[in-house]
């Protein structure tokens, strides 16, 4: 299965006819240079077109009312002064003669995309669509958006395909106000402690829905500019992924809108496009690989582009590129998180980390496993060793971009310093989770054990160790080298394994080693897949780890987190935002871009 691609020249037919400095960023040319962006690095001829359709009326009153529905559509024949009138009924939004035309065929568009997704035509895909739609509401336009794309998909596909569980995930950098509908919603936007449009108080973090929907609106405020890849890194690593790994959903939808990355002068935020490859690969294995992401904001027509690029590039299985610039979260994005964490913890099992002081000694410890570390001297260690050097150079050559070995023994130390500098070992084994890391300058092997089973009957407490520890280390370490040993003991089931094959696809460019013990031949069945980038299956909705477990495991991230930033989810003053949550919980490859960061 392919990457869909959906675009169409008629959305970019309609521009802002008089003078509104509010608006006068949201221009027909962020549709046709990022498109001639995707032409000129080769994309759209890897991507599989889907045709667009407008968006019948029953579709789009799936969200929205039949008087507003009936307001827009008396738009085209309005006259210039008509239409000026019928905007000031709305906030920071304009119409034009055919935007109507243009927002049927934007939410058509989505449609068309679910559509292609959920039949399996494709494997995922992307909508290029104008106008945007996250701010529009029920009976009102909103922020340059007439209808809400997004959640007429998200309904269309509950109603059409029987779907339960639904993840809109949404990057842009405003708040989505319109866009939480019988789905799990994330996102993060602009805050500034209410100072930021649409300046709305169910934009914070308390903001967590209401009675059955308790807990499945996720808000991340940014109550500064300037946020960098660290931040948004750790967001995904420390909240949004355990809680989507946990839900369980069916379909993934992203409301991609690239305000949020550098040089916009919306945002004002420092993410580099490249980051933007790494969150959606993240994405990725959820839903069975069942993701459709939709255009949003974005009007810096530099970083627009880029951003887009990157975003196909690893829908369609491209490696994402080596993060740049990955020096932790700053004070107010680990404000943020804390708060969101602390506002959701009574809803989700994967939140429900005890509140600990940080143990001040020292972070590493020495254990070299001995069973793990054969001598080379072995024979058979020997002809191991030559044929993994053998695939290593094939690595190093980009004649491969990964690999799988199986053999008896295991002569990893010297095959790793042979060629790479930075490698990161992960170690399935005895049952437990192990992350061994290599220090360059250190001839010992850094082990960080977090002691805890992972065979499926506590897949949620494998996955957070997983998105909470190994993930955040990894991106930091920033390996040149994925190492996965898979051990004959190590009790993971098939699905978690491509899981984590998966999400450490993400690091080192794709480049990734796997080790087996002979005895876990079986597993070649469904490795070849795993490393071509194929998502794994998605895992049943996870019951809740044990408290001893999750204990063990924020004591261990505690430890760590004075060395590795991106394992830190609290600030300074961790103590006094946590009195405030308790109160408000009553309620229910491109060049760079030149940016002032």
């Amino acid at each position: 299965m392919g990457t869909a691609l959906i675009h169409d020249e008629e959305m970019t037919k309609y521009k802002l006819l008089w003078v509104d400095p509010a608006c006068k960023i949201e221009v027909p040319e962020r549709l046709t240079v990022t498109y001639e962006a995707l032409i000129q690095n080769g994309l759209t001829d890897r991507c599989v077109s889907v045709p667009v359709r407008e968006a019948t009326d029953a579709d789009i009153l799936l969200v929205h009312s039949e008087e507003y529905l009936e307001a827009v559509k008396k738009t085209p024949y309005m006259t210039l002064e008509d239409l000026k009138e019928f905007t000031l009924q709305y906030g920071d939004v304009y119409f034009h003669p055919n935007i109507y035309h243009c927002a049927k065929l934007a939410a058509g568009a989505a449609l068309q995309l679910v559509d292609s997704v959920m039949t399996g035509k494709v494997r995922n895909g992307m909508a290029l669509v104008r106008p945007p739609g996250h701010h529009s509401m029920r009976s009102a336009a909103n922020g340059f958006c007439v209808f809400n794309n997004v959640a007429i998909a998200a309904r269309y596909a509950k109603q059409k395909y029987g779907l339960k569980r639904v993840l809109i995930v949404d990057w842009d950098v405003h708040h989505g106000q319109g866009g939480a509908v019988l789905v799990l919603y994330f996102s993060w936007h602009r805050y500034e402690h209410q100072k930021f449009w649409p300046q709305l108080r169910e934009s914070d973090y308390d903001s967590v829905g209401k009675d059955k929907g308790a807990g499945f609106n996720i808000n991340v405020p940014w109550n500064q500019v300037g946020m960098k890849n660290s931040d948004y890194l750790s967001l995904f690593c420390h909240v949004l992924l355990p809680v989507a790994y946990e839900f369980c959903p069916d379909l993934v939808l992203v409301c991609a809108g690239f305000d949020s990355a550098i040089g916009d002068p919306e945002g004002k935020m420092c993410a580099t496009p490249d980051v933007f490859a790494h969150l959606t690969h993240l994405l990725m294995n959820l839903a069975g690989g069942k993701l459709c992401a939709v255009l949003e904001g974005g009007y810096n027509l530099t970083s627009l582009p880029q951003s887009v690029c990157q975003t196909v590039q690893t829908l369609l299985g491209d490696p994402a590129p080596r993060p740049a610039n990955l020096d932790g979260p700053c004070e107010s994005a680990l404000e943020s998180l804390h708060c969101v964490r602390s506002a959701h913890r009574q809803y989700w099992s994967s939140l429900k980390h005890a509140v600990i002081k940080s143990f001040h000694m020292n972070v590493f410890f020495h254990l070299i496993r001995e069973t793990l570390l054969k001598a080379e001297a072995d024979s058979v260690a020997l002809a191991t060793l030559s044929s993994l050097i053998a695939l290593v150079e094939k690595m190093e050559k980009n004649e491969v971009q990964s690999g799988y070995h199986a053999c008896c023994v295991f002569p990893i130390r010297r095959d790793c310093r042979y060629r790479f500098f930075f490698p990161l070992l992960t170690c399935l084994h005895e049952l437990q989770a192990d992350v061994i890391m290599f220090n360059d300058f250190s001839s010992d092997l850094q082990w960080l054990g977090s002691g805890r089973r992972c065979g499926c009957s506590d897949a949620l407490g494998f996955t957070q160790a997983v998105l909470s520890l190994l993930l955040p280390l990894g991106y930091e370490y920033d390996p040149s080298l994925v190492l996965l040993v898979r051990m004959s003991d190590s009790g993971v089931c098939d699905n978690m394994w491509q899981q984590l094959t998966g999400l450490l696809l993400g690091l080192a460019q794709g480049r990734t080693l796997v080790l087996m013990q002979v005895n876990a031949i079986p597993i070649l069945d469904i490795l070849p897949s795993s490393l071509l980038g194929d998502a794994a299956p998605s895992l049943r909705q996870l019951d809740a780890p044990l408290p001893e477990d999750v204990e063990a495991l924020e004591r261990l991230r505690h430890r760590l987190q004075a060395d590795w930033k991106l394992l830190q989810t609290t600030g300074e003053h961790a103590d006094a935002i946590l009195i405030n949550t308790a109160h408000h919980q009553t309620y229910s490859q491109f060049p760079p871009i030149t940016a002032s960061c």
